[in-house]
């Protein structure tokens, strides 16, 4: 435990992750978005997000902040049904929202284009990073086991029904092509332009997937692990537990560092960093010991 305690501090890294605050009460803090110094295991709160006009309907509906992502001196928040800029002071900058832009979670940049996964309406929405708007949307129809990816113009009033099926709430795109998981997909889609797929089958519940090495690596939230699965024999898979703290465990959040280092998060809001060649924890920093307190999403701070 020393020895990974050394590796940590060797690390100059910071993170930025945002939180959810379960079974809140309207007035209090329902979030927020927070800096965390691992050489230090400290956390800067950046944001308190206690507005008093949100949506309280559904499971989680609008409280809270979601995906996170950045793009030259902006720092980009997915809130609900809006997408938010700001300095990296954390001034607001600018705002947008969208008709078809509801129940907003994971974010993504790729090639001047943020995509933002729209729960409600079982879509992935593309905002153009140079004209600042909305100018792209994928409706992900769904029957049993078969998906079909439909173009929508996101400026326009003929879009799909809220329908929520998938609960779409992570998105992420390489070279290969988007992928974008749901908590009822049942797994990780793979969209390549023309056809959505399934790329491979996940826990019911699993959150944050992503291709990763020679496969996948994933919150299995139900089972309180971070997960890797590769395509080999299974010697390189990985089920990386919570720090366990007594209180009731929840896996989600997740920031690849390297092909060995990754970030995961859990509630009570809690980020641990993990070195996958060595199978081990190296430490974590806790951010709030309430049990509805709940890391979001994690990304890299890249100024400073």
């Amino acid at each position: 435990m020393a020895a990974a305690a050394q590796r940590l501090r060797r690390l100059i890294v910071k993170l930025v992750t945002s939180t959810v605050v379960r079974e809140t009460h309207r007035g209090e803090s329902h979030g927020g978005v927070f800096l965390l110094d691992l050489e230090q295991r400290s956390a800067q709160q950046l944001i308190d997000w206690a507005k008093p006009d949100i949506d309280w309907l559904g499971s989680g509906g609008d409280r809270g902040l979601r995906g996170i992502a950045f793009d030259k001196d902006r720092v980009y928040v997915a809130a609900g049904d809006q997408l938010l800029a700001f300095s990296p002071d954390f001034r607001l900058l600018d705002s947008w929202s969208n008709p078809y832009l509801k129940h907003a979670h994971g974010i993504f940049v790729w090639q001047r284009m943020l995509y933002i996964s729209s729960a409600g309406y079982d879509s992935i929405l593309g905002f153009d990073l140079d004209q600042h708007s909305f100018t792209w949307a994928m409706h992900v129809q769904s029957q049993r086991a078969r998906f079909k990816p439909v173009a929508f113009d996101p400026q326009a009033d003929d879009g799909p029904l809220m329908l929520n099926k998938l609960h779409l709430n992570n998105v992420y795109c390489n070279e290969h092509g988007m992928y974008i998981t749901g908590l009822r997909s049942n797994g990780m889609l793979h969209f390549n332009g023309e056809a959505v797929n399934m790329a491979v089958q996940l826990p019911a519940g699993s959150r944050d997937a992503r291709p990763f090495r020679d496969g996948v690596i994933f919150n299995d939230s139900d089972n309180a692990v971070l997960r890797y699965t590769g395509r080999g024999e299974g010697e390189e898979d990985r089920a990386m537990a919570l720090p366990d703290d007594g209180a009731a465990r929840f896996a989600r959040g997740l920031c690849v560092l390297s092909d060995k280092l990754v970030a995961g998060g859990s509630a009570p809001s809690t980020i641990a960093m993990y070195d996958l060649a060595r199978n081990e924890m190296l430490g974590s920093v806790n951010i709030s010991t309430d049990r509805r307190n709940a890391i979001h999403s994690i990304a890299q701070w890249p100024f400073d």
